[in-house]
């Protein structure tokens, strides 16, 4: 059995290449069969450290594509198929090791235009999402929270495109600002009964009737290491053993800040962040450059200041280690909070995007918690 041959199985659901050589130009490329107009075509995602391409091709050129983009140029290959999942190791000196997991994985959706084929289903037996007022108690997405429902399968997708091809077993994660938790619950059930990972989350929030309410929904299902604990992440003494992910969506203002300085702190591997009503920058910021149309209308300044502290926050994870991923969440009209920054910690050298921020705060003006937080630490220099 070759690797062509496995490619092209009639159940494949992805592949995904990566542990790339170095003078590869994508860090990861992720194939997955699509139909469009009657025709089985494969379409492809390849990842550079900042961008994502995407280009499709036909089942006859499929061979010679994967010898062009992908033998030889990656030492891992995975992929997954609807009754087993095929690993493809190359060692530096080019020998080959195929090993079969005999795992099913999730049936693949080929067409462009079907329903859309969420990790978690309607009608799957979830009675925690019941209590949390997903579902209705006969497993149906509660109409008023379909956009919801959207959100937290969008939120697993990203995970899941991270963690496929891990072989993570245990795992400790952090969520800041967790709310009534709809976005804690799931990934906890992903982890421990679809990764089979042990795993251990902490949401944190300020309400207490909210995580007296959460911790009541985990113990009644049996989620022993999914707690629950009054915090404020600006001030309080948090967890103080390793951790491995931290979580923030959509936590408010500057507690995104706090929260990202945490993670960079506990040197977290996984960070996945949707910030949430960003204020600070806009409240701060005057005019003074080449940018100041841009701060004429407010509307126009508040959707400005928003991004501005986005590619802050990114620029400075940057510098401490990290690979930032910025994507799009959900749909603009689902959510207007639709920007993710997906990082995981890298060996490469830190980046030295500091000096521009720093000179963006003297032009304009403004304030960034995240970056008087890590002043001193990273690539940051101290004014």
């Amino acid at each position: 059995m070759t690797l062509q041959t496995d490619f092209l199985r009639a159940n494949l659901v992805k592949a995904v290449c990566s542990n790339a050589v170095k003078q590869c130009e994508y860090r990861k490329i992720t194939v997955r069969p699509v139909e469009s107009g009657g025709r089985r075509l494969f379409q492809a995602e390849k990842l550079t450290e900042t961008k994502a391409f995407h280009e499709n091709f036909a089942t006859a050129e499929a061979e010679g594509w994967l010898q062009k983009n992908v033998i030889g140029l990656y030492r891992q290959i995975v992929l997954f198929c609807t009754d087993c999942t095929v690993t493809y190791l190359f060692s530096k000196n080019g020998k080959c090791k195929r090993l079969v997991n005999k795992t099913a994985n999730a049936q693949q959706q080929l067409s462009f235009d079907r329903q859309k084929n969420y990790i978690f289903k309607e009608g799957e037996n979830l009675p925690a999402f019941v209590d949390l007022g997903i579902f209705t108690k006969d497993f149906k997405v509660v109409q008023s929270k379909y956009d919801k429902y959207k959100q937290i399968n969008r939120f697993i997708e990203i995970v899941d495109d991270v963690f496929a091809d891990s072989s993570l077993s245990e795992l400790t994660v952090l969520d800041f600002g967790c709310g009534k938790s709809y976005l804690t619950f799931f990934p906890y059930h992903y982890f421990a009964n679809v990764k089979k990972i042990k795993v251990k989350i902490i949401g944190y929030d300020l309400k207490s009737d909210v995580v007296e309410n959460c911790n009541k929904i985990a113990q009644k299902y049996g989620y022993e290491n999914l707690h629950f604990v009054v915090a404020d992440v600006s001030k309080d003494v948090l967890y103080q053993e390793k951790i491995d992910m931290v979580i923030s969506l959509h936590a408010c203002d500057t507690a995104t800040d706090y929260a990202l300085y945490y993670a960079i702190q506990k040197n977290a591997k996984y960070i996945f962040s949707v910030p949430c009503c960003q204020h600070e920058v806009n409240a701060t910021v005057k005019k003074g450059g080449e940018f100041d149309i841009l701060l004429k209308y407010g509307l126009a300044k508040e959707r400005f200041s928003a991004l501005l502290t986005d590619c802050i926050r990114a620029s400075l994870l940057e510098d401490c280690g990290y690979r930032v991923d910025m994507l799009e969440f959900v749909d603009f009209a689902h959510s207007p909070k639709n920007v993710m920054l997906r990082c995981e910690k890298t060996n490469r050298g830190a980046g030295a995007n500091a000096k521009s921020v720093e000179n963006l705060m003297d032009k304009y003006g403004f304030s960034q918690t995240l970056y008087k937080l890590l002043k001193g630490s990273c690539n940051t220099n101290n004014k």
